[in-house]
């Protein structure tokens, strides 16, 4: 049986880790590019700073390295009003960091390319025993909802043990834990995928793609996914510019069409569109009209550059 809904804090607890982002100044490809303009990305932390921006309570958890580019992405989610009070700084080991490059897809849609250094990260080394250090245990016991990505526990074999065991406590704790899918095939390359697959079964909240459910459960009928996620309270299943198909526990299916916008990228439009869906619920907001509000995040960080909204839409 899927659990009850009640009132819970309204606060959210995002965990996973952060990368500092480096993408060419100019428009070129990588091997022209000479200098380069630095952000913050990482899924977690995304959702993170758009729920500061969008006035929400936010801790997130996880750790940094003891660099430059650790303090700078520690300062910039504390000015988002995110308590960092949970996010460790390791000695040896060094924030990741991804470096982003402007393309253009045959369709014609810009589509940029990833590439990634984040093996050996500080957040690579998540552990369950992590979540026996004072503060990250404080942080957490504050929450109503924990949000993570399936992107966690692809980092390393010991940060899949701590989601599951973050996904243990949370339940065991009441809070709502919320998944998005995040599949990362990358990640999984060479490895069983039966954490990620783990982690999306645990979710009270599951955010997942259509293309993502084809991926990593073999369907994204709605019929098969209901009944393969019986035990939640909700699956969001988003369907590109369609929009997202609600899916409860005896209820109807309830599709929530998408905003129509000129895409100018579309990375981070999904983390835009947890955060937004994530504010709303802690605001009180029936399931529907949060996809609805998640939709208007989301389609402010597709007419954007950057991995997040430049300018996030007024939650009421």
């Amino acid at each position: 049986m899927p659990p009850t809904e009640t009132t819970t804090p309204s606060r959210v607890v995002c965990v996973g880790e952060a990368l500092v982002v480096l993408t060419p100044t100019d428009d070129v490809p990588l091997a022209e590019a000479a200098t380069f303009t630095r952000s913050v990305g990482g899924a977690e932390l995304n959702v993170a700073l758009t729920l500061g921006h969008l006035g929400i309570d936010v801790a997130w958890v996880s750790r940094l390295g003891d660099d430059g580019f650790g303090e700078h992405v520690r300062a910039l989610a504390g000015s988002a009003g995110v308590d960092v009070s949970a996010v460790a700084t390791d000695p040896d080991r060094p924030t990741g960091l991804y470096v982003k490059v402007p393309g253009t897809a045959a369709d014609g849609t810009r589509r940029s390319r990833m590439h990634y250094y984040r093996s050996g990260s500080a957040a690579s080394a998540l552990s369950p025993e992590f979540l026996d250090e004072p503060a990250v245990a404080g942080v957490l016991a504050s929450a109503g909802t924990v949000h993570v990505s399936g992107i966690t526990p692809g980092l390393s074999d010991s940060a899949a043990r701590f989601c599951a065991e973050l996904a243990r406590r949370t339940r065991a704790a009441g809070a709502t834990l919320s998944v998005d899918l995040n599949h990362r095939p990358v990640l999984w390359r060479g490895r069983d995928d039966a954490p990620l697959r783990a982690l999306a079964e645990a979710a009270d909240e599951l955010l997942l793609g259509a293309d993502e459910a084809r991926a990593v459960f073999g369907t994204d009928d709605p019929a098969r996914l209901r009944a393969r996620f019986g035990h939640a309270r909700r699956v969001l299943l988003k369907q590109e510019e369609h929009g997202v198909l609600v899916l409860e526990p005896g209820e109807p299916d309830r599709h929530v069409p998408a905003l129509d916008v000129d895409v100018v990228e579309p990375v981070g439009a999904g983390d835009a569109f947890a955060a937004g869906y994530l504010a709303a619920r802690s605001r009180g907001a029936d399931p529907d009209d949060a996809v609805r509000f998640g939709h208007r995040c989301a389609a402010a960080a597709l007419v954007v550059r950057g991995d997040r909204p430049a300018h996030v839409p007024a939650l009421t």
